[in-house]
């Protein structure tokens, strides 16, 4: 493989690589904990308010609990394993470094494929959904289409382009606003609990194990498990913000255990709050799941319309966070010549503003040529799965390869923690097949396309100064000096 030292043309006197790097800079110091905290939140909040409440179509209250007891296991596990990585190389590339350390460049580029694709098509899906709630709220007589899709993008997009400081303290408002509107509803939505309500699915006879906990049998916990991951998909991309935070050895593993925490109370209290105040029955399919379970049969009350505001909070919160993390990823990616190194030039704020720009052209023409929301989430989370399954063994070999490497922070449990990840990361990327077939085999597809790419033309072509790059060189390097 040839590393390219000289991508760009420097001025008289200066270094390549620096001018490289130079014109690829992020805004350092940015972001503290409680930034990042925001940030890991804001990433995951829109998926309480809907789509989760999904899983209990495919495997009813009890098939879908299991399913997000065993996913926020996942998401926990792989997090602590991504705290220790996050300290030890606190470079924008996220997954894609830890991987490329660990598994080289094939392995680096997989996973860095992969999280592109959650962070490019998740926005596109939420952008669908914050139309349908902008017209079904009535707000300026809009109706849900292109024109608001659009209003999304540009207006979101600019934010970022502003700065990222700017841009993650706008983050960290909103999913506030967010978070205490769902505490609101769960005292609302608790006044109205009746236990019988979790299990009045009917339940399927021709299903193995079936029972009304488990309305569709077992097989009925694994079909949920992507929607169990909603409650959570998201979390794992706050390392993408560790060359932009202060402290990021600190920071990223205290911001990283506190987003896990918020977000594991949020599931619990919005599975069993909004179940348990309507039915799984009627919350099943709602597209405002938590709007159903607090109006009933007696229409909208005050509550509910306060929720239904607050739902697209959440939705502006999670595409808002969402944009950063795929600029992020598709920044690292190209300054290390993954992809085109252009995609990869930051503007005089040091925003990466084709890295905004050009998923954002993407993610648009999606939303309005398809309309298809829930369809996009699902391959959003197929290149999800694949991710996680390749960061937890990149925790996994750097252990076992590196035991001497330093490690300011220490997942607890070791491996075994990151193990469980890999496991579990696994047969969810298998349920995805369950309950969306097409939509895993469009993302197995575009993954193809972009393995090509990367074999045929850009790995001849990485840029060796790029900082995932060059731990990794180094790592090499004192490897070779061990072996002499």
């Amino acid at each position: 493989m040839t590393l390219d030292e000289k991508p760009d043309t420097a001025p008289p006197g200066a270094p390549p690589a620096d001018d490289y790097l130079r014109r690829r800079a992020l805004r350092r110091g940015s972001a503290g904990w409680l930034l990042l905290t925001g940030l890991g939140v804001g990433y995951v909040v829109s998926g309480d308010y809907s789509g989760w409440n999904i899983g209990l179509a495919k495997g009813g209250f009890g098939g879908l609990a299991v399913a997000t007891l065993l996913m926020g296991t996942m998401y926990a596990c792989l997090v602590l394993a991504l705290a220790e990585l996050s300290a030890v190389l606190p470079a924008a590339g996220g997954g894609y470094g830890f991987a490329r350390r660990a598994l080289g460049t094939w392995g680096g580029f997989l996973t860095g494929t992969a999280i592109l694709i959650e962070y490019v098509l998740a926005p596109a899906a939420i952008s669908i959904f914050i139309g349908d709630y902008v017209e079904s709220l009535g707000l300026f007589g809009l109706e849900s289409g292109w024109p608001v899709h659009l209003a999304c993008f540009a207006v979101f997009v600019g934010i970022h382009l502003w700065g990222v400081g700017e841009a993650l303290r706008f983050s960290l408002v909103v999913t506030a606003v967010a978070v205490a509107a769902l505490l609101v509803f769960a005292v609302g939505a608790f006044t109205e609990f009746r236990a019988d309500s979790l299990d009045d699915i009917p339940v399927d006879p021709g299903a193995f194990g079936a029972s009304s906990w488990l309305p569709y049998g077992l097989l009925g916990i694994w079909a949920a498990f992507p929607f169990g991951m909603w409650f959570f998909l998201g979390v794992e991309g706050v390392p993408l913000a560790a060359e932009e935070a202060k402290d990021p050895v600190r920071s990223m593993p205290r911001a990283m255990a506190l987003s896990m925490g918020v977000l594991v109370l949020l599931a619990a209290v919005t599975l069993l709050a909004a179940t348990g105040a309507r039915g799984a029955a009627a919350v099943q399919h709602a597209g405002n799941p938590l709007v159903v379970a607090l109006e009933g049969d007696g229409g909208p009350t005050a509550l509910s319309r306060f929720v239904n505001y607050a739902g697209l909070a959440g939705l502006v919160a999670s595409f808002f966070s969402l944009i950063y993390a795929g600029s992020r990823q598709l920044f690292a990616l190209s300054r290390a010549g993954y992809l085109p190194r252009f995609l990869s030039l930051t503007s005089r704020r040091k925003a990466p503003w084709l890295g905004l720009l050009v998923p954002g052209a993407i993610g648009f023409a999606l939303a309005a040529g398809t309309g298809d929301g829930a369809r996009m989430l699902n391959i959003a989370v197929f290149g999800a799965t694949i991710s996680y399954a390749l960061m937890a063994l990149s925790h996994i070999v750097l252990r076992r390869r590196e035991p001497l490497l330093e490690r300011p922070y220490r997942t607890p449990g070791g491996v075994v923690t990151s193990s469980v990840a890999l496991v579990l990361a696994l047969c969810a990327l298998v349920a995805t097949f369950l309950v969306d077939a097409d939509a895993a085999l469009m993302a197995l597809g575009v993954y193809v396309v972009a393995l090509a790419y990367f074999a045929l033309y850009s790995r001849h072509r990485l840029v060796a100064s790029a900082p995932e790059e060059e731990f990794a060189a180094l790592a090499a390097a004192e490897a070779e000096l061990d072996r002499g």
